[in-house]
C-alpha cells in the first residue's frame, strides 16, 4: 500500500494506515520499527525525503513571482477554511460550548505550533469569560490537569491527534473522569479515541510543514465557530464582560 500511495501516505495519521491496510496501529509501530525508525511520524518523514515533495494540493497559479506566491497563499487559506466548514459537526460543536458553559475553567492545551493556537483560543475567549486560562510548559499543563476541579474541561488542540504530550494529558485527564474536546485534523487519531468531543479542522500538512499557516488558519476557524456559539448562547453576560474589560483597558490606549 505503500509502494503504490506513498504521496497520500505522508499526509495520514497511523490510524487512517492502519484503516486502510486492514492492519492494527501496532503492526504498523512494529513495520516502522523494523525499518530502525523510531515510529510513524520519523517513516513518515523518511518516506517524503525520498519521494517527490509533498503537497497538500496541486499549484494553480505560477509561484515564479511574488504575484503568484500571493495567489497560492490565498488559494491554500480559502481551501483550509473551506475544508473546516465542510468537516466541522453542528451536533459536536454544540456539545463541545455546552461543556464549556458548565465548567468553571477551560484549560486550553498544546505542543509546538499547536500551543500558539490554544493561547489564541484562550486570548479570544477572555474577552468575553474569565474562565479560560493557556498553559505552554508541558510540567504545569500535567499539573493543572492532575488538579483541575471535576466539572473543569480540558480543550486539546493537537493538527495530527498523535503527540506523546497531547496524549498523556488526555489519559491523565479520562483517569480523573475530566471532561475533554480535541481539535484535530485526524478523526481516527489516538487522541480522538480519548477525547469526549472531537472538533475537526480542514488543511493538508506534510512532513516537513511543522504547522503550516493554512493549518492554524483551519484550527482558527473552529475556534471562531466555537466563540460565535457561545457568544450567541450568553449573549448577555458576553456583553456585559465586553464593557467592563472595555473600560478597564481603555486607559491603556493612547
Amino acid at each position: 500500500y505503500v509502494l503504490s500511495q506513498h504521496t497520500q501516505v505522508q499526509f495520514m495519521s497511523i490510524t487512517q494506515l492502519a484503516d486502510e491496510c486492514g492492519t492494527a496501529e501496532a503492526t504498523i509501530s512494529r513495520f516502522c520499527r523494523s525499518l530502525k525508525l523510531k515510529g510513524f511520524n520519523a517513516f513518515k518523514i523518511e518516506l517524503a525525503r525520498h519521494s517527490v515533495p509533498a503537497t497538500a494540493q496541486p499549484k494553480t497559479h505560477s509561484t515564479d513571482t511574488p504575484a503568484g506566491r500571493c495567489q497560492e497563499v490565498g488559494r491554500q487559506a480559502v481551501d483550509a477554511v473551506n475544508q473546516t466548514i465542510e468537516l466541522m459537526q453542528p451536533q459536536q460543536v454544540a456539545q463541545a460550548v455546552e461543556l464549556i458553559e458548565q465548567a468553571p475553567r477551560v484549560l486550553c492545551i498544546g505542543s509546538g505550533g499547536s500551543m500558539v493556537l490554544a493561547t489564541e483560543c484562550a486570548h479570544m475567549f477572555s474577552t468575553v469569560t474569565g474562565k479560560f486560562c493557556s498553559i505552554a510548559d508541558s510540567h504545569m499543563q500535567m499539573s493543572a490537569v492532575a488538579t483541575l476541579e471535576q466539572n473543569g474541561i480540558i480543550l486539546l488542540f493537537s493538527y495530527s491527534g498523535a503527540t506523546t504530550n497531547g496524549l498523556q494529558v488526555l489519559e491523565v485527564a479520562k483517569a480523573r473522569g475530566l471532561k475533554t474536546i480535541l481539535v484535530t485534523r485526524f478523526p481516527k487519531s489516538p487522541a480522538a479515541k480519548l477525547a469526549d468531543v472531537v472538533l475537526r479542522c480542514g488543511s493538508n500538512e506534510g512532513p516537513f510543514q511543522f504547522g503550516s499557516v493554512a493549518a492554524k488558519i483551519a484550527q482558527l476557524v473552529v475556534v471562531d465557530v466555537l466563540f460565535q456559539e457561545y457568544f450567541s448562547r450568553n449573549q448577555a453576560e458576553c456583553e456585559e464582560n465586553i464593557q467592563s474589560i472595555a473600560s478597564a483597558l481603555s486607559n491603556m490606549h493612547i
